[in-house]
């Protein structure tokens, strides 16, 4: 039990040092400004300096691939558009419950919207209990719960794609029914224009995790993602991943060049390959810590775009097209950072098209996208679930003839106080 009389004590601390934090970002902020303002006047330079030298920098800078002077308007969706989105929940194993399972639950939302069609709003459940795959991760050092987690992205992914190539063909025998209808003997009727879909996921499209992995591990993630991918790609639906309350630095590390003193920004040589709380201390790193949405909240209008970047994790080095660029977007409440695959970056139509939705999204949700907020609602297993899985998985151990069915004394005394 809590004990918040003690608690309360604290409380006067942690204010104070929030006060002091938030007069020190203001001049974080100030001074990262104007080492954009020196940064716009050499980016070219900046850029061929962080290709040349990045590999020697214990931090990791995004590459800006527009103007860091841009600022651009994004505005609404067409009334016609739709979205879908996925998103995951599990039951994780535990030796207590009566079996040594687990279930990751994928949420599906499909939204027309302007078209007079109905949404989807399911979920996919599925039990992993064969031993096979419950230790299969073992043999790389990898525990069973953090291996759910990474089959929960993976199915997370390969479900959008199925979602995706559903609606692109549902689409498409609805332009077909217009075409038949303009060869028929009724007067045609206007052909409307092709309905956009953006597939819309919560987080990050880099996969930082992966690269503690080992590479055998690491194959048996990725790889059925980017295939995911690119069945995405294939039926022209941009892939988008919205981040709320980014804590990332990556935009400004690449101010970091442009604060260095030395003629040649060798971080290993001058000032050191520690950890990153060293490199902050440097010459450099003065105006750090500061994320990248605190940064741009003081420079976008609400409905503006930063200029868009190109991360340099090293991770990506594997994604091959499917290289992750980002950009910032101020959606009202707060600066929300965007991340898009590389093959959508390059169709200016497609990646404009893809920010109206995300944009139109957040409007509809009053401030968070209304898609991944029903995809989650849709994925999350409460209390209530759990017990009922474990009962429905209960009767069928016990239809099967197994005995001594039940939890470990440990759990069923935690569940169960008589203090």
């Amino acid at each position: 039990m809590l004990d918040l009389m003690k608690l309360a004590r604290q409380m006067q601390g942690i204010s104070q040092h929030l006060s002091q934090e938030a007069v020190a970002a203001q001049e974080r902020v100030a001074q990262a400004r104007r080492l954009l303002a020196i940064a716009a006047t050499r980016q070219a330079e900046l850029v061929a300096l962080a290709t040349t030298w990045g590999d020697r920098a214990p931090f990791t800078a995004a590459q800006p691939t527009e103007p860091l002077t841009a600022r651009t308007a994004v505005s609404t969706a067409p009334v016609a558009h739709t979205v879908i989105a996925t998103d995951g929940s599990q039951i994780s194993p535990s030796h207590h419950e009566i079996a040594y399972c687990y279930l990751i639950n994928v949420g599906r939302v499909v939204l027309h919207y302007g078209q007079g069609r109905f949404p989807l709003l399911d979920s996919l459940p599925e039990v992993v209990y064969r031993a096979e795959d419950l230790y299969l991760s073992r043999q790389w050092g990898i525990s069973t719960e953090e291996w759910m987690g990474h089959r929960r992205t993976v199915a997370e992914a390969v479900v959008m794609a199925e979602l995706g190539e559903a609606v692109h063909d549902s689409l498409m025998a609805t332009d077909l029914m217009a075409d038949d209808r303009m060869t028929g003997e009724l007067p045609p009727e206007p052909r409307p224009a092709p309905v956009p879909v953006l597939a819309l996921v919560d987080g990050s499209l880099i996969y930082w995790f992966l690269e503690a992995l080992p590479a055998e591990a690491r194959d048996r993630i990725l790889p059925p993602i980017l295939e995911a991918w690119e069945r995405l790609r294939q039926r022209g639906i941009p892939l988008v991943g919205y981040l709320s309350a980014s804590r990332s630095s990556e935009a400004m590390n690449f101010l970091r060049w442009a604060a260095c003193p030395f003629p040649q920004p060798d971080c290993q040589t001058h000032c050191g390959s520690g950890d990153g709380n060293q490199s902050d201390r440097a010459p450099c790193g003065r105006f750090l810590p500061l994320r990248d949405a605190t940064f741009w909240a003081t420079e976008l209008a609400v409905g503006d775009r930063s200029p868009f970047w190109r991360s340099t994790a090293s991770i990506l080095d594997l994604y091959n097209d499917h290289r992750v660029y980002f950009c910032y977007l101020n959606v009202g409440p707060e600066v929300a950072r965007v991340e898009v695959p590389q093959w959508v970056m390059e169709n200016d139509a497609l990646c404009a098209g893809a920010l109206r939705m995300v944009l139109t999204q957040v409007q509809k949700g009053y401030g968070y996208p209304v898609a991944l907020a029903e995809a989650h609602n849709q994925a999350v297993v409460r209390g209530g679930d759990r017990s009922r899985f474990f009962a429905l998985l209960e009767q069928e151990m016990i239809r099967a003839g197994l005995k001594n069915v039940g939890t470990s004394y440990k759990e069923a005394r935690k569940r169960g106080s008589i203090a």
